[in-house]
């Protein structure tokens, strides 16, 4: 019985720390990362709208259609 107790709080203690650093290093909103583009492009001159960065994420993720 207490190795099964162990066990279980081995696996949670598991999904805690992996719920933790999931958190901490998950990759920015697609919103943010658009935003972010569309700023780069316009300081480098190219000028660019929010549907042509939307189109060129999607042809770049292999989802244009």
């Amino acid at each position: 019985m207490k190795k099964g107790l162990y066990l279980l709080y081995a696996f949670l203690g598991g999904a805690i720390v992996g719920a933790g650093a999931a958190l901490l290093f998950a990759p920015e909103k697609g919103e943010d990362v658009r935003k972010r583009i569309c700023k780069i492009l316009k300081r480098r001159g190219i000028n660019i709208s929010d549907a042509e960065v939307d189109a060129l994420v999607a042809e770049l993720s292999g989802d244009a259609k």
